[in-house]
C-alpha cells in the first residue's frame, strides 16, 4: 500500500482534510509498527473512470514543509482511467510516506517566519545504539526527525543514527543488516541488530493491512460512509466538509485552492499578521451568499455551492478590505480577541459596495469611525463572539440587509444583538473590571483605543507604561526613596490600565525608561502640543514624579473610569 502511494497509484479525494499530524505522531506510528502493534484498518474507494473525471483528487504529501509545502498537490487522473482513493487512513498513510520516502520541516521555536534557516529539513532516523530518553512519548525505540548534519557522528563517535527510509535499500534481514552494522562499528551489538531487524520486519515484511473497499459510485453514499468512519477519530470539522464539497461542486474555481490562498492573503499581505482560519472565511462566504450560516451537511447542496462560487469574487474582496480595515483600527493576531468580528464587517462592506477607496477616503471617515467603535466595544465586552455565534451573525445580517444603505447602522445592530442576549451596554462592575486590565492583556489594546479614539491606529502604536516598568523593582524603588510600606503597592499597580497609554512606536523607543516628568517636556517642547497631549491622555495637572506615583495612579484611575462610563453608555456613580 505504501509503495502504491509513493507511485501515485492511490490518491485522496477532496473530502479529505489537510495533513495535520505533527512529528511526534509520526514517530509514535512508526514505533507502533516496529513493536508489531496494529495500526488500524483502512477504507478505500474503487473509483471507476466515469466517476473519477467528475471529482478532484490530491496526491499524498511526501516532503512536508510548514511554510513552503504544507498541502498536498492536486492530482491528474488521465481520461478513461480510474483510481483508488483513500477515504479513511490518510493521516496514517501520509505519515508513513513522509517517514519512509520524504522529509518534515517545521518552524524552529522563536525563529522568524521569513528566515531562510527557520525551517530545517529533517528526515526520520532510528537510534541503533541507545534507548529513548523521552518517557513522555512512551516509545520503545529512539526515533527522531534530524537534519543530515545532526545525524552525522562527531569525530571519534559511533554512527548511531540510521535513516528509516534506508531500510528499503537493505537486501535482506541477515547479512545486509550485519554489513550495515559493521560499517558503523557496532557489529557486535545485539541490541543494534535487533532494532534494525525490527525496522526491517515492520517495513519490508509488513503484515497485510486490513482494509475495506467501497465500490459504490454514488457520491452521497460515499460521503455518508466517510462521515461515519471519521466520526471515531479526530472529528472532521464541518468547515472541512464544506470546503471539500465546494471543491467537488464548484464549476470554474477550485474551492480548496481559493480558500487556502485567501486565508494566507488576509493573514499576511501588506504587513498584516492575523490568524484567521478557513472556518471564518467559509462562514463569511455563507453570510454574503445569503445562506444558512450554520456548518450543517444539509447546507452543502450543489445549489448552495453554486451561489458561493458565483459570489466568490465579492466575498474575497470584502474579506481583504475588512482585514485591512481591522489592521487600520490597530488590530493584529495578538490583540484581535475574536476573529469572527470580521464576518459582519466584511458583509457590511459588501452590501455598501465598498471599494478600496472606502479604506482611506475623507468622505467615509465618519462611517469608519462608527464601525471602529462598534468593533472595539464588541471585543471589550465579554461573551459577545462566543456561544450562540450563528444566531448572532444571522441577526446582524438581517439588520445590515435592511439598513446598510446609509452607513453602518450601529443602533439597529446593537438592538438586534441585545435581543439575542448580546447587549453592548456595560454595568459599573464591568467598567471597574476593565480598570484592572494588565499590560499586554487580550483586551487592553481595545480598551485603550476606546478611551483615546483620536489616535491614527493605522500607524504602529505600542502599549506603553507612563511610569516605566524598568524603574519598578523593589531595590530601585527603595533606592529612589520610596517608603518600604508603599513598594508593594507600586509593584502591584505599574502594569495596570491607569498606568498605560498608546504611544507611537518611535516615541516609545525614544522614551525608554524616562519618568514622565522628564520625558514629556522633551517630547513636546511646544506648550500647545504638550497641553493637548496631556489632556488627550488624562494626564493634565497630575503629578508625574516617582514620589507621587500612588496619587497619580488613583487620580488617573478615576478619570479613566469616568471616560469609560461616558464612552460605553453607562451612568456615572462613585467608584466602590
Amino acid at each position: 500500500m505504501l509503495t502504491a502511494i509513493h507511485r501515485h497509484e492511490y490518491l485522496m479525494p477532496a473530502i479529505q482534510r489537510e495533513f495535520v499530524w505533527g512529528a511526534d505522531q509520526i514517530i509514535k506510528l512508526v514505533d507502533s509498527l516496529m513493536r508489531g502493534y496494529p495500526v488500524g484498518s483502512f477504507l478505500l474507494w474503487d473509483v471507476k473512470p466515469e466517476t473519477a473525471q467528475g471529482y478532484t483528487f490530491y496526491e499524498f504529501l511526501t516532503n512536508y514543509h510548514e511554510r513552503d509545502n504544507p498541502y498536498a498537490e492536486k492530482a491528474t487522473v488521465p481520461a478513461k482511467n480510474g483510481t483508488t482513493a483513500v477515504l479513511d487512513g490518510q493521516q496514517r498513510l501520509t505519515a508513513l510516506n513522509i517517514a519512509l520516502y520524504g522529509s518534515f520541516a517545521e518552524k524552529k521555536k522563536y525563529a522568524w517566519w521569513n528566515s531562510a534557516d527557520a525551517f530545517p529539513v529533517k528526515r526520520l532516523y532510528l537510534n541503533l545504539v541507545d534507548e529513548p530518553d523521552d518517557e513522555e512519548l512512551g516509545a520503545k525505540y529512539d526515533l527522531r526527525f534530524l537534519t543530515k548534519l545532526e545525524a552525522e557522528p562527531a569525530d571519534g563517535h559511533i554512527s548511531r543514527w540510521f535513516r528509516v527510509g534506508a531500510v528499503l535499500d537493505l537486501g535482506n534481514a541477515g547479512p545486509a543488516i550485519m554489513k550495515e552494522l559493521h560499517g558503523r562499528g557496532i557489529a557486535g551489538s545485539a541490541d543494534a541488530f535487533q532494532r534494525l531487524y525490527d525496522l526491517y520486519e515492520a517495513v519490508r515484511v509488513l503484515k497485510p493491512m486490513n482494509y475495506f473497499l467501497v465500490n459504490d459510485q454514488d457520491p452521497d453514499k460515499v460521503l455518508e460512509i466517510f462521515v461515519r468512519v471519521n466520526s471515531g477519530g479526530t472529528t472532521l470539522s464541518y468547515s472541512d466538509l464544506l470546503l471539500s464539497m465546494a471543491t467537488n461542486q464548484w464549476q470554474e474555481l477550485d474551492a480548496r485552492e481559493e480558500v487556502r490562498s485567501l486565508v494566507s492573503e488576509i493573514n499576511t499581505t501588506a504587513g498584516r499578521r492575523f490568524s484567521f482560519s478557513k472556518d471564518v472565511v467559509l462562514k463569511t462566504a455563507l453570510t454574503i451568499a445569503d445562506l444558512d450560516v450554520r456548518f450543517k451537511v444539509t447546507n452543502f447542496t450543489q445549489d448552495n455551492m453554486a451561489k458561493v462560487e458565483a459570489a466568490w469574487p465579492q466575498i474575497k474582496g470584502a474579506l481583504l478590505r475588512a482585514a485591512t480595515l481591522l489592521q487600520q483600527f490597530g488590530y493584529n493576531e495578538r490583540n484581535l480577541t475574536a476573529n469572527s468580528v470580521i464576518i459582519p464587517v466584511a458583509h457590511y462592506l459588501h452590501l455598501r459596495g465598498a471599494t478600496d477607496s472606502y479604506l482611506d477616503s475623507t468622505a467615509d471617515s465618519t462611517d469608519r469611525l462608527a464601525l471602529q467603535r462598534w468593533v472595539t466595544r464588541s471585543l471589550v465586552k465579554r461573551g459577545i463572539w462566543g456561544s450562540g455565534l450563528d444566531t448572532l451573525l444571522t441577526r446582524i445580517r438581517e439588520v445590515l440587509l435592511i439598513n446598510a444603505g446609509t452607513g453602518f447602522p450601529v443602533a439597529a445592530v446593537e438592538d438586534a444583538m441585545a435581543a439575542v442576549g448580546k447587549s453592548l451596554t456595560f454595568d459599573h462592575a464591568e467598567v471597574d473590571e476593565l480598570l484592572n486590565l494588565k499590560y499586554a492583556g487580550q483586551r487592553t489594546f481595545s480598551v485603550l483605543s476606546v478611551l483615546y479614539p483620536g489616535l491614527d491606529l493605522s500607524k504602529k502604536f505600542h502599549e506603553d507604561h507612563i511610569f516605566p516598568r524598568s524603574r519598578f523593582t523593589r531595590r530601585k524603588l527603595l533606592d529612589a526613596g520610596i517608603p518600604a510600606a508603599q513598594v508593594d503597592d507600586y509593584l502591584a499597580a505599574v502594569n495596570l490600565l491607569p498606568n498605560l497609554q498608546l504611544l507611537p512606536g518611535t516615541a516609545n523607543i525614544e522614551k525608554q525608561d524616562s519618568l514622565p516628568a522628564d520625558w514629556i517636556p522633551e517630547a513636546f517642547p511646544d506648550e500647545g502640543k504638550r497641553a493637548t497631549y496631556l489632556a488627550d491622555n488624562d494626564l493634565d495637572a497630575l503629578p508625574l514624579g516617582l514620589d507621587d506615583f500612588a496619587v497619580f495612579f488613583e487620580e488617573r484611575k478615576q478619570r479613566i473610569r469616568s471616560r469609560l462610563l461616558a464612552t460605553l453608555g453607562t451612568s456615572l456613580e462613585p467608584l466602590g
